[in-house]
């Protein structure tokens, strides 16, 4: 189990010290986690043996949220100043990643069934 969490962590690591090397616009956590795919689809024997401790993170991303709402607890007089900004902000953002994300699925749905 620590291997695995080891193997995680440095492409955490890797991801955000080439974000941080080269300014990237992308988070770190983000370009290992790119890369820990491709090192996983290069590898599935290292895939088969990550999957139980990767697992066991996923079981428990709800801590992950704790830190988030104790900063909107910690910021909750700005939260009442700019709250209709927050919401509005949210719910647009929310609908055009719902809009985008059926455009994309249709596209590609599309494209299959031309394939087929």
């Amino acid at each position: 189990m620590i291997a695995q969490i080891t193997i995680i962590f440095v492409f955490q690591l890797i991801g955000e010290t080439l974000a941080r090397s080269f300014g990237l616009t992308v988070p770190g956590p983000v370009v290992g986690m790119a890369l820990f795919l491709c090192f996983l689809a290069a590898l599935p024997k290292v895939a088969k043996a990550v999957e139980p401790t990767a697992q066991g993170i996923l079981a428990h991303l709800s801590l992950l949220f704790v830190p988030a709402g104790v900063g909107i607890v910690g910021h909750f007089e700005q939260l009442g100043a700019d709250g209709v900004a927050i919401l509005l902000s949210l719910a647009v953002s929310t609908a055009l990643a719902i809009g985008v994300a059926a455009v994309v699925f249709e596209r590609i749905n599309h494209l299959m069934d031309k394939r087929e």
